[in-house]
């Protein structure tokens, strides 16, 4: 059997000056050198903590499954959009079931007059719509509801997301967890006394599992 000879090893005084430069230069790479990821913080903290960047991930899908409508599902994204404002980066409801009670927004520290509201007369119309807002870059985040099962259609919306450096947070029905999704983020809501419960079923670079959030009940 043939034996391939032993690598040399390279140390700091038998490295060649020249090699030595490049391997300092800012134009080469290094595998444990990896960029963190962006991300706004969720106002919780044990939430962040299961997410990579700790928080919600800047120009990426969030997808919030709540097991009915109203238990909490704007809530908990209610710090991160009041932070988006404070950067003057408006937030955008799409299609949403109910019209936001702009009181509660108010109260939980969003400024109106960037907060906006579409409607429109189907899911692809909505989709679209959410496309165009995230590709432009202007907005911190959209939130859509869509009932849309075509994982293509979702990945449209991530790419969008990417490229305006937005959150797009598309809330979905139950049934849709039986279907892959190219979210970041996925996490399913129900509820619970004084609580949400939060399950984090799906997150690239983080920690699954369900906590329990102080968010009760939805502004509307």
């Amino acid at each position: 059997m043939a034996y391939l000879p032993a690598m040399p090893v390279l140390t700091s005084s038998t490295v060649p000056d020249g090699l030595t430069q490049l391997l300092h230069s800012a134009r080469v790479w290094r595998g444990r050198e990896l960029a963190p990821a962006l991300a706004q913080s969720t106002g919780f903290a044990r939430l962040d903590e299961r997410l990579p960047g700790g928080g919600w991930p800047l120009g990426a899908l969030v997808e919030l499954v709540p097991s009915a409508c109203g238990i909490g599902e704007l809530g908990i994204t209610l710090p991160a959009l009041k932070a988006l404002c404070a950067a003057k980066r408006p937030v955008v409801f799409i299609s949403s079931p109910y019209i936001p009670y702009a009181p509660a927004l108010a109260n939980a520290g969003l400024p109106l007059e960037l907060v906006h509201r579409i409607v429109v007369r189907d899911d692809a119309d909505a989709r679209w719509a959410a496309e165009q807002i995230l590709r432009d870059g202007t907005a911190g985040a959209v939130l859509l509801w869509s009932q849309a099962s075509d994982e293509r259609a979702l990945r449209r919306l991530q790419l969008a997301a990417e490229a305006g450096r937005a959150i797009a947070f598309v809330y979905r029905s139950p049934r849709m967890l039986a279907n892959a999704s190219p979210a970041a983020v996925r996490i399913a809501l129900a509820p619970a006394p004084g609580t949400v419960r939060a399950s984090v079923v799906k997150v690239r670079g983080g920690q699954p599992g369900a906590i329990s959030l102080p968010v009760t009940g939805t502004p509307h």
